[in-house]
C-alpha cells in the first residue's frame, strides 16, 4: 500500500513539473504581412523623429488632399514639416535592395530589376497639390525629401545627397538630421526667417482643412491606384512551378535580394529563403 501511495505522489509531482501546454500555436505571418509590418516600423521611426523637432515647427502625416491631375483625383502625402525656413514634403519608401536612379529618369530600379516611379517625380505632384492650397509667396519654400529604410543602398545621382539641393534622398534614421542641416544652410543664406509663427500656422491650417480623413474616400483612392498599377504591370509567374502570382508578390520578390531578380509563389519562396 505504501509503495502504491508513493507511486501516486510521484505521478502527481511529474504532472505539475511538466504541464501540458494548451496554447494554440501562433499563425505564421505571410510575406505581405511582414512587409506591411516593416513599413509600419519604418513610419514609427520617422514619427518619433518628427515629434522631437522644435516646437516652432509644425508637422502633419498621412494626408489625402484633392489633386485633379492625379489618376485617382487625390494625392496621398506621407509627411509635411513646416519650419521657419522651408516646407519639407517627405515621401517614404519601404524597399529592400539597391536603389538605382537619376534626375533625368522617370523610372528607377530596385536591384536592377524592379521598376519604380522616380520618387521625386511623384513628390513633385504632391508639392504641386500642396502649392494650390497656400499663398503664392510661399511656393518657393518647398524641399522635396525621399526617405528609404536602411535595408536599401543608394546608387543614385550624388546631388540628391548634397544638403544644398532642394531634392534630398535620406535614410529614415537620418531624416531629422537632414532637416536640421538644411535649416542651418538656409539660416546662413537668409538673415531672417522666411516664415513667422503666423505664416506657419496659416499654412498648417490650410493643409489640415484640405485633408480628407473619410475612410471610404481613402479606400477608393487605393482602389484607383491598384487598378492603374494592374493596367501597367505585366503578369508574372513563379520561376519554379509557373503558377501566376499577384502584383504584390511580384513586387516583394523583385525587391528581395535573396531572390536575385526572380519571382516565386508563396510556397517556393520558403525554399529559397531557407
Amino acid at each position: 500500500m505504501l509503495l502504491f501511495l508513493n507511486f501516486l505522489k510521484k505521478k502527481k509531482s511529474e504532472s505539475k513539473s511538466n504541464p501540458i501546454s494548451t496554447a494554440a500555436p501562433k499563425p505564421k505571418r505571410t510575406n505581405e504581412q511582414l512587409a506591411s509590418r516593416k513599413g509600419e516600423l519604418g513610419e514609427y521611426k520617422i514619427d518619433i523623429q518628427l515629434d522631437q523637432l522644435p516646437k516652432t515647427y509644425r508637422h502633419l502625416s498621412d494626408l489625402l488632399i484633392p489633386n485633379p491631375k492625379a489618376k485617382s483625383g487625390y494625392s496621398q502625402i506621407d509627411h509635411v514639416v513646416i519650419t521657419p525656413y522651408a516646407i519639407f514634403v517627405i515621401e517614404t519608401k519601404n524597399y529592400q535592395g539597391t536603389i538605382y536612379g537619376g534626375k533625368d529618369r522617370n523610372t528607377w530600379l530596385v536591384n536592377g530589376k524592379f521598376k519604380m516611379m522616380n520618387p521625386f517625380v511623384q513628390n513633385y505632384g504632391h508639392i504641386k497639390a500642396l502649392s494650390s492650397l497656400i499663398d503664392e509667396k510661399y511656393q518657393d519654400l518647398f524641399v522635396s525629401m525621399v526617405s528609404f529604410t536602411k535595408r536599401s543602398t543608394f546608387k543614385v545621382d550624388p546631388d540628391y545627397r548634397k544638403i544644398a539641393s532642394n531634392e534630398l534622398i535620406v535614410y529614415d534614421i537620418e531624416l531629422s538630421e537632414f532637416i536640421h542641416r538644411k535649416e542651418s544652410v538656409l539660416k546662413i543664406q537668409h538673415k531672417e526667417p522666411l516664415l513667422n509663427e503666423s505664416d506657419i500656422l496659416a499654412i498648417y491650417q490650410a493643409i489640415v482643412n484640405a485633408n480628407i480623413p473619410d475612410l471610404s474616400v481613402r479606400e477608393e483612392h487605393k482602389r484607383a491606384l491598384n487598378k492603374s498599377v494592374k493596367k501597367t504591370s505585366s503578369s508574372s509567374t513563379c520561376e519554379v512551378c509557373d503558377k501566376s502570382v499577384s502584383d504584390k508578390v511580384r513586387t516583394y520578390c523583385l525587391a528581395n535580394q535573396a531572390f536575385k531578380g526572380k519571382v516565386y509563389c508563396y510556397e517556393h519562396q520558403k525554399n529559397v529563403e531557407k
